[in-house]
Order: C-alpha cells, then sequence, then structure tokens
C-alpha cells in the first residue's frame, strides 16, 4: 500500500484523491448514526400513531422492526468496512450492482433524504408550543395555524443546518456530538423518572382491547401501527457516509453503525415501555393525537417544570436530527455529483478551499427542504402522505443494496479473495443474514406503501404514484443524458493512479 493510499485510507483505490476534511473520531461516527435515528425525535414525534391505531401493544413493533433493521445494519457494516466511500448507499451499490442500480438507489436515497429533512424539522411545532405558549408564532395552534407555524419554525431550523454544513464538518460534528451526548443523557434519565412513576403492570402491553375492529383484526391494525417504528429506526448508514471525513473510516464505521442501531432500540424501548406504563390514563383519546402523545405522558406523569425540561432536551435532539440528515443528503450529492451523475455535477462536488466542505448542495438542499416545507401550509395531508413516502423511498434504497449483495453471495463473488483482512465481516453468517435483510427489507416496503387510508387520507395511492413518477423521471434522464457522461470529474480524480497501480 503507497503512502498515498496509507493517507486517504485507500481512497485512491476507488478512483478519488481525498478532498474533505477528514477530522471525525470515534464518538462524532457513532453520533452521527444516533442522531439521524435520533431517539428522541422518532419516539415523541410518532407515539401518538402507534398509539392512536394499535394501543399499548403496539410496543411489540419496537423490537421486531430493531431485528430486521439489524440484519440490515449487519451487512451495512460488512460493506463500511470495505468501501469507506462518502453517499454511502449510491457508491455500495455501484460496486454490487453497476452504474443504473447504483444511480437510481442513490436518487431515491436523496429524494427522500431532502423530503424526510422537511419533516423532521416539522417536529418543533409538536414540542415547542407545550413548552411555552409563546412558542406557537401564528394564532392558537389550531387548523391552518398549527401548520404556518410548523412551516416558519422549520424554514428557521432549516437554514440553521443549512449554515453549519455550509461552515464546515468540523463544526457540524461538535454541534451534533454535543446534541447526541445530552439526548442519550436525557434519554437515560427519562427512562430511569418514567420507570419511578409506573402505574400500569405490565400485562397492558398485551392487551389488544378496543383496537383492531378493522379488516385482519389486531393483526391488522398492529402492522398500520407498526409504521411508527418504521418511520424512526433508519439513517444508521450516516455514520459510513461520513467515510471519508472519519480517521480510520474501515475500523470506526461497522461499529459505529452496529452501536447506532443497538443503542436507539434499547434507549428508545424503554422510553415507549416506560411511557405506556406510567400514563395516567391510557383510555385519554390525546395521546392518539399530535398534540398530546408521549409528550402529554411526560408532562402529565413528570409535572410541569420537569417534564419541559425534558422537553428541551427533545428540542435539542430535534435539531442535531436535522443537522445530521441535512449532512447525509449532502454527502450523498456530492458523491453522485463527483461522478457527473448529477445535472451540474463539476459545480455541486467543488469543495470550498478553505472550509473543505461542499458548500453548493449544502444551499440547494436547504433551499428545496424550505420549498416543500412550503406545502405543508395549505395542503397537510398531502405533506404527511409524501413524507410516508420518503421512508419507503429509503427502504426501497436499501433493498437496491442488499438484493445485488444477496446475488453475489449466491454466486460466491462476496466477499472475493480482494476483501481487506482484519476488518469487519459476517463470515459464515453472511447468507443468512444477508436473506434475512433482504425479505425484511421487501417486506416492510410493501407493508409502508400499502394503500391505507389511516395513512395516507385521501391519497391512499401516493405511494405507488409517487415512487414510480420519481423512478420513471430520474431513470429517463439517466438513461437517455446521465449515463453517457458518467466518469470522475479532474477535481476529484486521483492522482498518480495508474502508477500506484504498477506492479
Amino acid at each position: 500500500m503507497s503512502s498515498t493510499e496509507r493517507a486517504d485510507d485507500g481512497l485512491a483505490e476507488f478512483g478519488y484523491t481525498q478532498s474533505l476534511d477528514r477530522s471525525i473520531g470515534k464518538f462524532a461516527s457513532f453520533a452521527a448514526g444516533v442522531s439521524y435515528i435520533s431517539i428522541l425525535t422518532g419516539t415523541f414525534q410518532l407515539f401518538y400513531f402507534g398509539f392512536g391505531l394499535g394501543g399499548p401493544t403496539y410496543w411489540w413493533s419496537w423490537p421486531m422492526v430493531f431485528v430486521g433493521q439489524l440484519m440490515v445494519a449487519l451487512c451495512f457494516a460488512e460493506l463500511a468496512a470495505r468501501y469507506p466511500v462518502a453517499g454511502s448507499v449510491y457508491n455500495w451499490s455501484k460496486r454490487l450492482g453497476g452504474p443504473t442500480v447504483s444511480w437510481l438507489a442513490g436518487w431515491m436515497m436523496f429524494t427522500a433524504s431532502v423530503v424526510t429533512l422537511a419533516a423532521v424539522v416539522l417536529a418543533y411545532q409538536v414540542t415547542l408550543p407545550q413548552i411555552w405558549s409563546g412558542f406557537q408564532l401564528v394564532g392558537d395552534g389550531t387548523g391552518a395555524s398549527f401548520g404556518l407555524s410548523a412551516v416558519i419554525w422549520g424554514t428557521i431550523l432549516v437554514v440553521f443546518t443549512t449554515l453549519v454544513n455550509a461552515f464546515g464538518v468540523r463544526l457540524m460534528a461538535r454541534i451534533n456530538s454535543t446534541g447526541v451526548f445530552i439526548e442519550l443523557i436525557a434519554a437515560c434519565l427519562l427512562v430511569i423518572v418514567l420507570a419511578v412513576n409506573i402505574v400500569h403492570p405490565p400485562s397492558v402491553i398485551v392487551d389488544t382491547t378496543g383496537y383492531g375492529d378493522g379488516p385482519g383484526g389486531y393483526f391488522g391494525a398492529f402492522l398500520v401501527a407498526a409504521i411508527a417504528s418504521a418511520y424512526v429506526m433508519y439513517g444508521f448508514d450516516t455514520a459510513s457516509s461520513l467515510g471519508e471525513e472519519t480517521v480510520d473510516p474501515r475500523r470506526t464505521g461497522p461499529p459505529a453503525i452496529l452501536r447506532a442501531v443497538i443503542a436507539s432500540f434499547v434507549i428508545g424501548g424503554l422510553i415507549l415501555l416506560f411511557g405506556i406504563l406510567a400514563a395516567p390514563n391510557l383510555a385519554d383519546p390525546e395521546l392518539g393525537k399530535p398534540s398530546g402523545g408521549l409528550q402529554l405522558i411526560v408532562l402529565q406523569a413528570l409535572g410541569g417544570p420537569l417534564g419541559k425540561v425534558f422537553l428541551v432536551c427533545i428540542v435539542v435532539a430535534i435539531t442535531v436530527c436535522a443537522l445530521a440528515v441535512h449532512t447525509a443528503g449532502i454527502r450523498l450529492m456530492f458523491a453522485m455529483a463527483r461522478d457527473n451523475a448529477l445535472p451540474g455535477g463539476a459545480r455541486l462536488a467543488r469543495i470550498d478551499p478553505v472550509r473543505k466542505t461542499p458548500v453548493v448542495p449544502a444551499v440547494v438542499i436547504g433551499v428545496v427542504a424550505i420549498l416543500i416545507l412550503a406545502v405543508n401550509i395549505g395542503t397537510p395531508e398531502i405533506f404527511t402522505a409524501v413524507t410516508s413516502v420518503a421512508v419507503i423511498m429509503i427502504y426501497v434504497a436499501y433493498l437496491l443494496v442488499t438484493v445485488p449483495m444477496l446475488i453475489k453471495r449466491f454466486r460466491g463473488e462476496w466477499p472475493g479473495k480482494d476483501a481487506p483482512k482484519g476488518y469487519f465481516s459476517l463470515g459464515a453468517w453472511g447468507l443468512p443474514v444477508n436473506i434475512i435483510a433482504v425479505l425484511w427489507g421487501a417486506f416492510m416496503a410493501l407493508d409502508l406503501a400499502w394503500p391505507r387510508t389511516d395513512v395516507y387520507g385521501d391519497f391512499p395511492w401516493i405511494a405507488f404514484v409517487f415512487i414510480g413518477s420519481v423512478a420513471a423521471v430520474g431513470l429517463a434522464w439517466f438513461v437517455l443524458r446521465g449515463r453517457h457522461s458518467l466518469g470522475v470529474v479532474p477535481e476529484h480524480m486521483a492522482r498518480n493512479l495508474d502508477l500506484e497501480e504498477a506492479p
């Protein structure tokens, strides 16, 4: 291995030169995955949905989703050790499935990331007014005023994440790591104080009384409620998406991915469980509404002052979650642009010489996210439906990695003789884990996309229409124009690559 490869952690092997600031350590890498999953943001933003449809028994969807996503994370950990390159999903699928598959995976993941950013920042409106009524910027928080205030707060947060990401990865990592540290401490303390305030026996989480009267009985209701858990536990690949900015990424990335998933499962699962058991009144209809949910349980069970302290910590969690989602979207856009796989690739892939970060993607994603937010003002139902579809697109993007990986395993081409030695590997467990990951991903994508009025309101088929349209438009551009100009832009091409590969 040449000195250049050692300095770049083998980046020249993939045809690129080191251009990003390699300064992220082990905790910051772990924090990137945790903040994207965001235990507090996801559990508090979506508890009302799962509980409202499935009641206390919906809690079992949390371990169910964890097991499935852990299989995906194990596959990703193996890939992170082998391909520590920016825009993880895009670059992984490029090595596994070829240019068309990788472009579609990147396109799906990128589109979903921008919509997800717009969705995450709306969580400010769910939490801030419960801390202080003055945070309700417009009206009384009902009807149109709720949506308008949410858009204003969301825009403020998107501007913040844009500025931080444009300034540089070091500032982003410091803010993100600090926020995750606060989130983890607050989450652990919340588990303790909720446990102290338990008023119900554990048997309530197997009580389905009053739920599941529709088609499919309680199982049908549970599958819908499980969407609340599926919406939370993804984004762990962010730890590897920052691979080119991570010190010793082949060793740092895999454990960071797995620790992020496991920590989120344990702490998030305990918050949901003890929150249900500590709820003063499980029959309260407000628990199934956005204005109530887990926030209401915390305020009721812990009292106003202490409950509001934890709500402040949730605001911190929402902030770093939005920051991580924005950061991941930037790295994905940069990775695709660097291969000239997007219009204006050279400009999008340009690195600021001082900040050592791609500034243009940060601004573009921020502007598009704000434009998407504007939809929420007059037609929040459409926005909610499209947000749900964005999660499906992420599951589809994951499938575009795990399916080609499984095909290579069946052909005996994975891990292959050129696999780096001494790094994370599933060994003999690779095939069964990969099979489960594919089956799980397909099952959840279908469950999420199934036309249900509980999820999509008056637009039950929007998942198939939206994803089909995004895929068709994207592939049409790629087939007609994009694939003809693929190639690393000169600014990022590995220097003297031919000499380094010479015997």
